[in-house]
């Protein structure tokens, strides 16, 4: 069973104007929907770079907002750790520095090509080359590429990945707790408004109840 198949006939989004959610949840996800498919942090280049970046590390479904964007929106916005490494660059410049240093490094060992224009194994490749810190040292200004990895993509992507409605559909997620919150906190129980997983030989019927879910 793959992911996408876990809660069928499951759509988080049909809880809108249920009492499921309240305004201040309503208003919360309708910002993420209408996240900007526009670069306004990113340069064009950088969008196309960061775009196939996130897209190796999680694929999204067709129906999401896509990773870039939501990645664009977090850096333009600042919406940080409310730290700072001292190792590191600041967020946006850690981000803009390390799409710069993957796309020469692309170019260097691909005749030109950068990283967009790679297929998937080539971009693989090249995130392994930043994940084990082999990426060309010249091309990172002094940033290590394996921490920038582990503590900016690891810790971003993920994150952003899960923070919109599509992604909550393939996990059952119901969204912002509030206003109802959870009563049956046992393992393996659902509330009347959570989505139930299906298991092997119930997906029609598992269907039939997501479908009533609110």
């Amino acid at each position: 069973m793959t992911r996408h198949d876990r809660f069928p006939g499951y759509n988080v989004l049909a809880k809108r104007d249920t009492p499921s959610w309240d305004e201040p949840t309503r208003c919360a996800v309708d910002a993420r929907l209408a996240t900007p498919l526009t670069p306004r942090f990113f340069t064009e280049a950088e969008w196309a770079v960061a775009d196939a970046l996130t897209r190796r590390i999680l694929p999204i479904d067709a129906n999401a907002v896509p990773l870039v964007a939501l990645l664009d929106h977090k850096l333009q916005t600042n919406h940080g750790d409310g730290f700072r490494e001292a190792d590191m660059p600041y967020m946006g410049e850690a981000w803009q520095t390390a799409l710069a240093a993957i796309n020469a490094d692309a170019k260097e060992l691909h005749g030109g090509r950068g990283f967009a224009a790679l297929n998937g194994d080539e971009q693989d490749a090249m995130l392994k080359r930043m994940q084990t810190g082999e990426a060309s040292a010249e091309h990172w200004h002094g940033m290590d590429p394996k921490k920038f990895f582990e503590r900016r993509v690891l810790a971003d992507v993920p994150a952003l990945f899960y923070s919109q409605p599509a992604a909550w559909n393939e996990i059952g997620f119901g969204g912002p707790a509030s206003p109802r919150g959870y009563v049956r906190l046992e393992a393996d129980r659902h509330d009347p408004w959570e989505a139930v997983e299906a298991k092997p030989g119930t997906e029609q019927q598992t269907e039939q109840e997501n479908r009533r879910v609110f």
